[in-house]
Order: C-alpha cells, then sequence, then structure tokens
C-alpha cells in the first residue's frame, strides 16, 4: 500500500479567483489586498487566488478578454464573472461575484438560483 505524502492532499476550492494586474501600482495592490481581505473574510479558505502580472505576460491578457486592469475574473464556479476596478466596495464585489450568505458563509449561487 503506498502512503499518501502530507503536502500531495489540496483543499478543494470552491471558487477560483484570477486577479489581472500590471505591476505593483497602487490600484494593483490596493486590488490585491482588497481581494484578499475579502476572501478571507466571506469565502472561509474555500478559494483559490491566481495573480496575473501583465507587464511579465502580456500575452495572458488575451484568454480571458482583459481589457482594463485590475481586473478580477471567477473562473469557478461557472460562469465566468468580471470585476474591474480597485475591490475597495466589498458589497459590489460580493454581487458581482455571484456569492450570497449562507449558513456557514458565502456560497457560490447554483444556475438559476
Amino acid at each position: 500500500m503506498k502512503k499518501k505524502s502530507k503536502g500531495a492532499e489540496r483543499p478543494v476550492a470552491a471558487v477560483v479567483l484570477r486577479l489581472y494586474v500590471a505591476g505593483q501600482t497602487p490600484k494593483s495592490l490596493a486590488a490585491l489586498s482588497n481581494l484578499r481581505r475579502i476572501c478571507t473574510e466571506h469565502l472561509e479558505g474555500k478559494y483559490r487566488i491566481e495573480v496575473i502580472d501583465l507587464v511579465k505576460n502580456p500575452q495572458l491578457a488575451q484568454g480571458d478578454q482583459i481589457l482594463a486592469i485590475p481586473t478580477l475574473v471567477r473562473k469557478l464556479p461557472p460562469p465566468i464573472r468580471k470585476i474591474i476596478g480597485d475591490l475597495s466596495n466589498t458589497g459590489r464585489v460580493l454581487v458581482g461575484l455571484n456569492l450570497h450568505e449562507g449558513a456557514g458563509g458565502l456560497r457560490a449561487r447554483a444556475a438559476g438560483g
């Protein structure tokens, strides 16, 4: 019987977020800070944040059709949702991500709900 390594198992992310930024600008740093705060307060560790720096990898903007930065893209659960800006308005971000309060914190709304 094979033993599993302790680091091999990762908790499943219920929400996958991709933040597109342009280097270390004040708006980019604010967006990342605000996103981390929102996720910590409302998603209870059931999320994954991917930060894409378009200064280093400009070709990656095409995949998610990024026209402005900073832009947050919710990749999972479907459908894909986008929010542009520094994410300072928590209520607007939660509505934009299509999340609502439920038992045990925020949960992604089911399709049609």
